[in-house]
């Protein structure tokens, strides 16, 4: 009973959403759920990138992708938006311009 296991913790070198980007794609998220075209998320972190992806059914592909690479930082930017087919959509360093797509999409589901 001496011996101490310390819950594993992230695993370093492993790549996450800190609070705000996270607050920020949640944002995004409760807004399309509430327009009822999303229905479900899953999230993913890895070594190499931390992966938020969008479903419209649980069953399905995910409609999007939000991908944080920060191996790219200094080269395409570190966020990319990525559409169901798996084609980029929209890379950048910032994660309110990767956005921008799905948030002008929003905005012509709530017009309709």
């Amino acid at each position: 009973m001496t011996n101490v296991t310390p819950f594993p913790a992230a695993a370093a070198g492993q790549v996450g959403f800190d609070r705000q980007e996270l607050q920020r794609i949640m944002d995004l998220y409760g807004r399309m759920v509430a327009a009822g075209h999303w229905r479900d998320y899953a999230m993913d972190m890895g070594r190499e990138a931390a992966i938020f992806s969008a479903f419209r059914r649980s069953a399905e592909r995910p409609e999007y992708r939000i991908e944080k690479r920060p191996a790219l930082r200094h080269r395409q930017g570190m966020w990319a938006l990525v559409g169901e087919g798996g084609h980029i959509l929209k890379r950048g360093s910032d994660l309110h311009n990767v956005l921008a797509p799905v948030e002008r999409k929003l905005l012509r589901i709530v017009e309709d």
